[in-house]
């Protein structure tokens, strides 16, 4: 893969944090946002940075409100023109980055951002059984995903960061998964997340009653 840019287009949301190697559909309306696509689509490798709004985001929404400045990036993969200028796009996370200065001058946001070397991180054996079999219980109902759990062929990075995306955790939770580095750590973090979790919603390893079915997205 080429050399990344220093200076990426950021795409704020309320409700998403992307994680790497993990599948993102979006579906761009916003005159600014496409733009950014527009201005996007012909670099290589076209990327988008995602970036969680925080505090009082509302107030501020049509202007440039607050992000984490820690984030992941990107590739769009699929790219979909709509009729009337809107997109439906398919980014892939590529890496972490995190913001060093946001940049106005395109009518949309833009960062220089310093980005995660590109490692490759490994589980112990231990450590990735246990969050499995914790995964296997949480879920235990999705076939879908047991089967996933089963596969030996998926490494450990996208085990870890496929469930700290589609699990259902807050945005600021799955921020505080993405922050967390090296992966062991992300790991342990997600294990002790689940292990609430699952003392929240009764399920049989748990003393406390019920709160509700577990959901994965």
């Amino acid at each position: 893969m080429a050399e990344l840019p220093s200076l990426i287009p950021i795409f704020p949301l309320p409700n998403v944090v992307l994680f790497p190697q993990v599948m993102l559909p979006l579906h761009i309306f916003e005159p600014r946002y496409r733009k950014m696509v527009r201005d996007t689509e012909s670099q290589s490798p076209p990327l988008i940075g995602m970036a969680l709004l925080r505090g009082n985001w509302q107030e501020q929404y049509e202007g440039n409100p607050e992000v984490f400045s820690i984030g992941c990036a990107g590739e769009m993969v699929r790219i979909s023109p709509l009729p009337d200028g809107r997109f439906n796009i398919l980014l892939q996370g590529l890496r972490r980055y995190q913001i060093r200065e946001e940049v106005f001058t395109e009518g949309y946001r833009q960062a220089r951002v310093e980005w995660d070397p590109p490692l490759k991180e490994e589980l112990d054996a231990g450590r990735r059984q246990g969050l499995h079999d914790l995964l296997t219980q949480y879920l235990k109902k999705n076939e879908q995903v047991q089967k996933f759990l089963s596969d030996p062929n998926v490494d450990d990075d996208f085990f870890v960061n496929f469930f700290a995306f589609h699990l259902d955790f807050s945005p600021i939770e799955k921020q505080s998964l993405l922050e967390v580095r090296p992966l062991v750590e992300r790991a342990d973090r997600l294990r002790d997340m689940l292990d609430f979790k699952l003392t929240e919603t009764g399920l049989p390893d748990s003393n406390q009653g019920g709160a509700g079915k577990p959901r994965f997205h």
